[in-house]
């Protein structure tokens, strides 16, 4: 089975290059950042449903404490 943040990742890694390359007209470039942008939230929603999914498998009363644990103080490691 493939998994689809790697395969995202890569058409990314190929449309930069593409464009970083310089040889796009215009239009072509264009197009390529839409899909980029196309792309990216394709890979967004695709973590935030693994991440939602994650806290769902969470026991009783570990989700909302997942959920409501705010940033750690600077200067502070976060705990786990």
């Amino acid at each position: 089975m493939s998994d689809r943040l790697i395969d995202l990742t890569d058409q990314l890694e190929r449309a930069a290059a593409r464009l970083r390359a310089g040889e796009l007209d215009q239009p072509e470039a264009a197009a390529l950042v839409d899909e980029c942008a196309r792309l990216a939230a394709e890979a967004s929603a695709e973590l935030d449903r693994r991440a939602r999914a994650a806290i769902a498998e969470q026991p009783p009363g570990q989700a909302e404490l997942a959920l409501d644990r705010g940033p750690a103080a600077p200067g502070q490691a976060e705990i786990l």
